[in-house]
């Protein structure tokens, strides 16, 4: 673990002057020089393209370190480095309050009240939810990256100080919910961070869990980042509920921030009880979910797309991308791993040109398990969109048109007369699924502008002699497609 000595700075607000602990914490960051902190582009350099296929497969591994920042890793950041100040904000080490703080109770403090009065914790809570592979447990290795580990103090205002500071700490859920459990990663990641031996747990789970608020107070825990809380659902009865009582004994306390990170079906067990989800997002609640075919997909795409180690370069194109983006349904993980085996299949072939059809064979190498999980998103969006054409609100509309067509007649229908025609097949599915994920997605579109390429081709069509033909030039009139598609 990374000890760092703690240097002082004048605090912000003037409320957290003169408390080294918030002072001692890094400075704060404008967004841009936030961004640069949580990003990370691996090289790739001309020299590397050019090298024996056996030794640019090795190269095609930097891609796994690719680190892009998105506004929710912003947002995140922005939650925790405030939780952790306001935790930190009633625990001055040179109050009486916080010596009063860290040798009693709640329950075992005397009745004489310190001068700065009784501890009063400002703990909080963090959540972020997200499917598996969306990077959520990256995001947060990123943000917390940005504090030290700990915080050596050895003199304040020309005063010993001798203490260490934890900022934050990280742990997993364990399988079985248990408090047990939960509480030994705690003792022996807390040891770690402090550079002493391991402590030898306590036998009972009262005398376990005062030994763990015992050394969370003398460390000055700043943070307690749990990861995996989607456990919770697989355990057995009452685990969770003594779990998260446990967890928001720490909050209520001791004063200690808590982010929980989970996968959906945690926000469920949080939104069953009132106390549990106020407490879970008091500070902040993220939904770090797929990426959509917008501006932060295009973000990630560019960046991507330039660590090629193929011997041609290879130019990035929309119809690339937005091949990339249906494979991987914008899970950045699983765009990440399918350009990775896309580069390893083609480094040392006659032709290493990424193409569509490439990344296709690609996508079947890197996903074969997650295939069926892939399918059933893309077939749910396609749903969703469905959803929303078919739940617009026609009430207003109809009642409109029925005013103004009451007068209208209604023309005559004519019967066509011949033989009815059977199509075979599904009429309910399209016939031509390469386009119908595409004309779906233009039938939602809110905003067409970006997708009109011509504003003014049928207007110059109407002023010249042959309009039909202009318009057959352009590629927008197709009056013989078995000629042309044959």
């Amino acid at each position: 673990m990374k000890r760092t000595l703690a240097v002082y700075r004048q605090a912000i607000l003037p409320e957290h002057c003169g408390n080294p602990l918030i002072e001692s914490l890094p400075p704060k960051l404008s967004d841009s020089d936030l961004v640069d902190k949580l990003s990370h582009y691996p090289s790739c350099r001309y020299e590397e393209t050019q090298l024996d296929a056996l030794e640019r497969v090795e190269y095609v591994s930097r891609l796994k370190a690719l680190r892009q920042p998105l506004p929710v890793y912003l947002e995140v950041f922005r939650a925790v480095e405030m939780a952790i100040k306001e935790g930190y904000s009633a625990k001055n080490p040179l109050s009486p309050t916080t010596m009063n703080y860290l040798h009693y109770s709640e329950d075992e403090r005397p009745d004489i009240e310190p001068i700065t009065g009784y501890f009063k914790p400002k703990g909080c809570g963090i959540t972020v939810i997200g499917e598996s592979g969306v990077g959520k447990t990256c995001m947060l290795e990123q943000v917390l990256g940005c504090f030290p580990d700990t915080l050596e103090h050895s003199y304040y205002e020309n005063e010993h100080l001798p203490l260490r500071q934890v900022v934050w700490l990280k742990v997993d859920c364990p399988d079985d919910s248990s408090v047990k459990g939960l509480c030994h990663r705690i003792l022996e990641e807390l040891d770690g961070k402090l550079g002493i031996p391991v402590t030898k747990p306590a036998s009972t789970i009262a005398a376990l869990i005062s030994q763990i608020e015992a050394k969370m107070k003398s460390s000055f825990l700043g943070i307690l980042v749990i990861d995996e809380m989607q456990n919770l659902n697989l355990a057995k009865a009452g685990g969770a509920d003594r779990l998260l009582g446990f967890l928001h004994n720490l909050v209520n306390n001791l004063g200690i921030p808590l982010l929980f990170c989970a996968n959906p079906p945690f926000d469920n067990l949080l939104s069953q009880s009132l106390k549990a989800a106020r407490r879970a997002e008091s500070s902040g609640y993220f939904d770090v979910g797929l990426m959509h075919n917008d501006d932060e997909w295009e973000l990630f795409i560019e960046e991507l797309w330039q660590l090629q180690w193929t011997n041609v370069v290879t130019p990035l194109t929309d119809e690339l991308s937005d091949k990339l983006f249906d494979l991987s349904v914008g899970n950045m993980d699983l765009a990440v791993r399918i350009f990775q085996a896309t580069q390893r299949e083609l480094i040392g072939s006659e032709d290493e040109e990424l193409t569509l059809a490439a990344l296709e064979f690609g996508a079947n190498i890197a996903l074969r398990l997650s295939r069926p999980a892939i399918d059933e998103i893309r077939r749910g969006r396609n749903i969703a969109l469905l959803k929303r054409q078919k739940n617009a609100p026609k009430t207003d509309r109809l009642s409109e048109l029925s005013s103004e067509t009451k007068e209208i007649t209604k023309p005559e229908l004519t019967t066509l007369k011949g033989k009815l025609i059977s199509i075979p097949g599904d009429l309910t599915k399209p016939h031509h699924p390469e386009f119908a994920a595409r004309i779906l997605a233009l039938k939602n579109t809110e905003n067409l502008h970006p997708e009109i390429h011509d504003f003014d081709l049928f207007q110059r069509a109407s002023e010249e002699n042959n309009p039909l033909e202009t318009l057959r030039k352009a590629g927008v009139l197709c009056d013989d497609p078995l000629e042309i598609f044959k």
